[in-house]
């Protein structure tokens, strides 16, 4: 592992092609609030000039692979030699009982699965980590193990400060990288929360032990000479999951997506309401 002291002279570098070019050619890197956040979480390390170099690698496309696996990170970044030199970051993976207590807080918020659904990061994923006493991001350069094959003895090297970057696009285009990264795959923390939100649902009358089965074909509906129920107002809110889920920030001819899909459903709510009173 390099030391965090020593800071070479930069070296010219071999044009790529091919590479993982970032998306961001100016400014500060990172569209989604994650990304950003882990951005300045590792800016806030001081790690100097070393991260505008990488900044600049990661900007022309050196980085020529990028794998996120439980606990690491493994990249190729093509640099001043003709072989690409080999990149390593790693994290420590939460242990199972670790993982146990953040999906139990995060189960507590049945928006999180829905948002995460949809490809954004919930706003309140930090608090769910920090009740199981965990961080998402890195607390700091002590959590974070990295190597690379080049001669250059500066940590972070430009090659690793641009596997950074790239790393932080990556967590912009799929948030679940990041939760693949401590641990945990997009599959599993899916499977497991759903399996929270099912053991939360109500029992049906056929699986209380006990309680007889009701009639609810249309013979045995009349035979107990109900009356039916009033057909429901169309004065109900048809955006309330829209409102919960959040903004969309998805324009449609200047107006926003949830204000468009809104008065689809009024329309549509209107029209089954006269459908069954005609």
């Amino acid at each position: 592992m390099k030391p965090w002291y020593y800071d070479a002279p930069p070296s010219p570098r071999r044009e790529a092609k091919g590479g993982i070019k970032a998306k961001s050619q100016r400014g500060g890197i990172g569209e989604t609030w994650w990304s950003r956040r882990f951005v300045s979480v590792l800016e806030s390390f001081d790690m100097g000039a070393r991260l505008t170099r990488g900044r600049a690698y990661a900007r022309s496309g050196q980085v020529m692979d990028l794998k996120v696996r439980s606990g690491q990170v493994t990249a190729k970044v093509q640099g001043s030699r003709a072989t690409p030199y080999k990149v390593t970051i790693r994290i420590p993976a939460f242990s199972e009982a670790e993982w146990i207590s953040v999906q139990e807080a995060m189960a507590g918020q049945a928006i999180f699965l829905a948002q995460l659904l949809a490809g954004d990061m919930p706003h309140g994923i930090e608090e769910a980590f920090g009740a199981a006493r965990l961080s998402l991001f890195p607390k700091g350069t002590r959590e974070l193990e990295t190597d690379c094959s080049c001669p250059d003895w500066a940590n972070p090297c430009k090659h690793i400060a641009a596997t950074y970057y790239i790393l932080a696009e990556a967590f912009d285009r799929d948030p679940w990288l990041i939760f693949q990264w401590r641990g945990r795959s997009r599959e599993q923390l899916q499977e497991r929360l759903a399996g929270y939100r099912q053991a939360e649902a109500p029992a049906s009358p056929e699986s209380i032990p006990g309680r007889p089965v009701e009639d609810l074909s249309v013979h045995g509906f009349w035979a107990r000479g109900e009356v039916p129920r009033p057909v429901p107002s169309t004065d109900s809110r048809w955006d309330v999951l829209l409102r919960q889920l959040g903004p969309a920030q998805v324009p449609l001819g200047g107006r926003g997506f949830e204000a468009v899909l809104a008065e689809i459903l009024e329309t549509a709510a209107r029209e089954a309401h006269s459908l069954v009173l005609s």
